[in-house]
């Protein structure tokens, strides 16, 4: 080809909108290949060598968007050579509508994959977890949806005031209706982030019950008592009451304490011998930290004990204070020692009369 030809096709092309259109749109999908293979081949190896998959997952999800925004963005630069004003502003219209359409799939896909990777991770995160996960894949995805709407109401020029005053009203009269359903879903949210329990501790709530935590929900937690009855707690009471957990603390070990009288004129010395050998003797209770003896008060009718040890685990107290009662009860016969119980004497005045 010599240079006058070459100057022709030039001109051709100068002069022709549609070849200018279709060189404009092979090179946006030359652009395109040229970013998906970059994205695939150069980013992706470089993020192959990180420990996280984070990175090799988010670059898979970006790679449809950047693709076709590229597409979209030459056919946007074509259709403005080819088209008189009104039909460009339909086609922007469209194309607005079909890149808000394939970037809310992206965010979505980003979305999900960012608080996934969050619950995975608890300790960096404490309020993005598996059970609080699905909450905010939900609220992410009516963000996303809503931003989506916005956008493609305005890239049709549509008014959004009525709509968004709509909305407003309709918020307001389900925030009333909802309004307690509302108050267990934020707190359910505080409880799993603040975390002052979880599945597996015994607590107490101040209304007396006593159980081991098997659920925390977004909205009630629900306990088992000693008498396996499930016990269920809106969280919005849990979240505003004092609550005892009993396998909180630096470890879950649970201190019991029994308590004894006996007799004035007992051997004190030997009253704690037998109650400490009792406890040391029981191979639910713990070596660390050690079994004590306390003489803790000259009672009405007795001299007060009180034995002080460890289990391993809250729900261990009832079945260990049982043995100890019992063992104490034998060794306080075996070694004669008196264990008062209350007493009254009735006095009468004169009999009477017939």
């Amino acid at each position: 080809m010599n240079k006058e030809q070459l100057q022709q096709w030039l001109t051709l092309i100068s002069d022709n909108p549609y070849f200018q259109a279709a060189i404009i749109m092979l090179a946006g999908l030359i652009a395109a290949r040229i970013i998906n293979i970059m994205m695939r081949r150069v980013l992706m190896h470089i993020a192959s060598k990180t420990r996280s998959q984070l990175d090799n997952q988010l670059i898979v999800i970006s790679r449809p968007a950047l693709f076709y925004s590229v597409l979209l963005i030459a056919l946007s630069i074509a259709g403005n050579l080819l088209l008189e004003k009104s039909g460009q502003q339909l086609l922007h219209s469209l194309l607005i509508t079909l890149a808000v359409l394939i970037w809310s799939y992206f965010g979505i896909g980003f979305a999900r994959t960012i608080l996934r990777s969050l619950a995975q991770n608890p300790q960096h995160v404490s309020i993005v977890n598996s059970q609080t996960l699905p909450l905010f894949e939900n609220l992410a995805l009516l963000l996303i949806i809503g931003l989506a709407t916005y956008f493609i109401f305005s890239a049709w020029h549509i008014d959004m005031t009525a709509w968004l005053a709509s909305a407003g009203i309709v918020g307001i009269a389900v925030g009333f209706a909802a309004k307690d359903t509302l108050a267990n879903l934020f707190s359910g949210v505080f409880i799993l982030a603040d975390a002052p329990y979880k599945i597996g501790d015994f607590v107490v709530l101040e209304s007396g019950e006593r159980g081991e935590v098997t659920h925390i929900g977004i909205r009630s937690t629900r306990i088992l008592t000693r008498d396996d009855v499930e016990v269920t707690v809106p969280n919005a009471i849990m979240g505003n009451t004092k609550i005892i957990n009993e396998s909180g603390g630096p470890y879950k070990k649970f201190r019991i304490r029994l308590k004894v009288g006996v007799a004035y004129g007992s051997d004190v010395e030997k009253v704690r011998d037998i109650l400490q050998q009792v406890a040391e003797a029981e191979n639910s209770v713990c070596t660390d930290p050690e079994p004590r003896v306390r003489f803790r008060n000259f009672g009405n009718s007795s001299l007060d004990f009180e034995l002080l040890a460890w289990v391993d685990e809250p729900v261990l107290r009832g079945s260990v204070l049982d043995r100890l009662h019992f063992a104490v009860y034998h060794r306080f016969m075996e070694n004669n020692i008196e264990i008062p119980y209350s007493k009254q004497d009735v006095y009468i005045k004169e009999m009477p009369k017939d």
